[in-house]
């Protein structure tokens, strides 16, 4: 089944017994969720964003018959990271630069696309990739978060928009958005992304039925100079702002909700994940304090945004740990008590249990390994932090690393098992600040240096014992006894988002371009397909005439795939698709090309003076989306052909590539810096593969030391 991707307009294609809701998806429906298994009407199927679904006919016993129902292609390599949305028939779906498409569920059949129009420049602001993470769903209309940070209302019918509101102006901080909206009890919530860029980040609520702003939660303070924002957060910012020292609001601070947010409408309280600082390194960002509401979980009122609780997860922030991951709700016993609890796997390596009404820290243990800190100590809920994390202009060796021990990817958790399973990641990573940082706005902004001279060579060593300790896998977790209770090994960084299931089964998308499923109670591999690509979504199940089904987006890209290449492992993979699962599904994948071959990089004619600037350069303004040391990223510039060389002045200061995402950069750089990331680039690419023989030109240098 193919789908047409970049209509200009919605095509009216619905008919009538595929589209018409049978009553609206309202906020009595949407707490009783749990009365319609079948549904898949918000991105975690219910308030407790458990991804668990009750549905069973798929089980461990025959779940071995899955095959293909149908597919639909999205005509993008871009990463594809949404949870599709099943409202009565209906499968609604979200892909890069938020265009959005309706499908008849039982067929595929292409009911409407939505294109938003997302200026294709704003991809260089999304520090992974333009992805967007799902929809809402209200009354009888879609909602969607764009990248350039509009909320549009769609009607579900047909696909015409029928509000939109503007969270932010990109002239004046680079937001952007890539999480998913959610809709609580009629108000759209949105953060926005962009800390890696220098913005001060802030969640809003939004009438869900007319597209009015009803209230504004700053995340961290602003400039004290400047007074109250006038914003719901005023009551808490003079608190938060004792925490922070130095100049912060130069780069905004950072703290973006640019991932999970939760509801639980018996409290009335919205639960927000919030992300690293900025800049990354505290150094340059707050030398001193805890920098609230960094890394933390804050909890506000769902219908005036007023404070109500918070828990810091890394005070201090320095490693670009995000607290963005699925938040997760859940009902536990816990020393003879019953508990309602959140769950939650952050980046920084430990697993918390926390009382959601009050923010009482439970319980807390790492579940990867972990240098940082050497514990959470339960009293007072903060991390015994090991000095030397806190890295100079000296490489050390940290984990985790900005990868995390757990990313955005969806976790589940299972009453049924009562675990939680999530995709684990060892990943270590070489700190140390650039003595010489310089922050600019509209840049990433790290902080982050060891790119030169002695830096490097000690960066390199430890860079080799951090790729032999790198490992990832499907992890089982025991929220109570705080302890793994199974894992399956995986080769790589970006396995998928899960879904569990009432059939004891685990379903979820690896690096090895397959779709698996796994027995929730041991881990065994049960059923597993080639789908030419990793499927890093979350998955999700509905039922449909008598018939249950697993959908999940396939689409390798984001983050992961940045990390991923990065380690030189880029995988050949088909463009992005929906994929639909039954019991005794027959349909076929059509057959992958073959990958092209890389083409031999130009020998390297620029002195090493020249390249050793590249190399700075890169770092402060290349490597956020095309890798550390130029290795992977979103686009591998050690793989440029020959006519990308010969246009690359061009490409990087006109933005003659503005449609595919790299816009301009001449704000930031000149044309001799622009020649100097050239011949780095080139400099690597000749390291790595290239005719060592030919990179030197009348006695010129080879490029950087090792």
């Amino acid at each position: 089944m193919r789908s047409f991707h970049l209509a200009l307009a919605p095509l009216m294609l619905c008919a009538l017994a595929a589209c018409q809701q049978t009553k609206p998806v309202d906020a009595a429906r949407l707490t009783a969720a749990d009365a319609q298994p079948g549904q898949w009407m918000m991105d975690g199927r219910n308030y407790d964003a458990q991804r668990f679904s009750p549905l069973k006919q798929i089980d461990e016993s025959n779940v071995a018959q899955l095959g293909l129902a149908w597919y639909a292609d999205m005509d993008t390599y871009r990463g594809v990271e949404a949870t599709p949305l099943f409202v009565d028939g209906v499968i609604y779906n979200t892909s890069a630069f938020n265009i959005t498409t309706a499908y008849d569920a039982r067929t595929g059949r292409l009911l409407w696309t939505y294109d938003p129009q997302v200026p294709r420049e704003n991809g260089r602001y999304a520090c992974c990739e333009p992805v967007a993470r799902g929809l809402a769903f209200w009354n009888r209309h879609v909602i969607i978060a764009t990248l350039d940070g509009r909320i549009i209302s769609l009607d579900a019918k047909t696909g015409t928009p029928t509000w939109t509101a503007h969270t932010f102006d990109n002239n004046e901080w680079p937001w952007t958005i890539t999480g998913a909206p959610r809709v609580f009890d009629g108000v759209v919530v949105v953060g926005n992304g962009g800390a890696d860029f220098g913005v001060r980040g802030f969640v809003s609520g939004w009438d869900a039925d007319t597209g009015a702003m009803l209230w504004k939660f700053f995340l961290v303070p602003g400039d004290p100079s400047k007074g109250p924002d006038g914003a719901a957060s005023d009551s808490v910012m003079e608190m938060a702002a004792k925490t922070w020292t130095g100049n912060w609001w130069h780069l905004g601070g950072g703290g973006t909700a640019w991932d999970s947010i939760a509801y639980d409408p018996a409290l009335g309280l919205v639960f927000i994940g919030t992300g690293n600082g900025s800049p990354d390194a505290r150094a340059y960002r707050s030398p001193e304090g805890d920098n609230l509401f960094l890394c933390s979980i804050v909890a506000v009122d769902v219908k005036t945004g007023q404070y109500r609780w918070h828990y810091q997860e890394t005070p201090s922030e320095d490693w670009d740990y995000t607290c963005t991951q699925s938040i997760v709700q859940a009902e536990l016993s816990i020393d003879g008590r019953q508990r309602k609890v959140l769950l939650h796997a952050p980046k920084n390596g430990f697993f918390y249990v926390i009382d959601r009404a009050t923010g009482e820290l439970i319980s807390a243990n790492n579940y990867v390994p972990v240098n940082w800190a050497s514990s959470i100590d339960i009293a007072t809920g903060k991390p015994n932090v090991n000095p030397e994390a806190h890295y100079g202009i000296d490489p050390v060796l940290v984990t985790p690393g900005p990868g995390g021990g757990h990313n955005w990817f969806p976790m589940a958790y299972s009453p049924d098992t009562q675990l939680a399973y999530f995709p684990a990641y060892e990943h270590w990573f070489v700190y140390a600040l650039d003595p010489d940082f310089v922050p600019k706005p509209f840049r990433s902004n790290g902080g982050w240096g060891g790119y030169t001279g002695e830096a490097l060579k000690k960066r390199m060593e430890l860079q080799k014992v951090a790729d032999e300790r790198e490992k990832a896998w499907l992890m089982a977790w025991d929220p109570v006894k705080q302890q793994e209770r199974w894992r399956v090994p995986l080769p790589r960084h970006g396995n998928g988002g899960v879904l569990a299931t009432a059939g004891n089964l685990v379903f979820e998308g690896t690096t090895k371009q397959t779709f698996a499923a796994f027995r929730a109670t041991d881990g065994e591999v049960l059923w597993e397909m080639p789908v030419q690509s990793a499927p890093v979504a979350g998955p999700i199940s509905y039922e449909l005439d008598g018939e249950q089904y697993i959908a999940v987006n396939a689409g390798w890209g984001g983050g992961a795939a940045q990390i991923e290449r990065g380690a030189g492992t880029a995988m050949n993979r088909a463009a992005a698709r929906l994929l639909v699962f039954k019991l005794g599904g027959a349909a076929t994948l059509p057959e992958l090309a073959p990958a092209p071959p890389i083409p031999n990089p130009p020998p390297l004619r620029a002195s090493e003076e020249t390249v050793q600037r590249g190399a700075v350069v890169f770092a402060n303004t290349c490597a956020q989306c095309h890798g550390v040391l130029a290795v992977g990223g979103v686009k591998d510039l050690r793989q440029m052909s020959p006519e990308a060389h010969a246009q690359f002045n061009d490409i990087v200061l006109k933005g003659t590539r503005q449609e595919k995402g790299m816009a301009s950069f001449a704000s930031l750089i000149n044309e001799e810096d622009a020649e100097a990331v050239h011949a780095y680039v080139i400099a690597r690419a000749n390291e790595d593969w290239g005719r060592m023989d030919l990179a030197v030109d009348e006695g010129q240098a080879t490029g950087v030391q090792n």
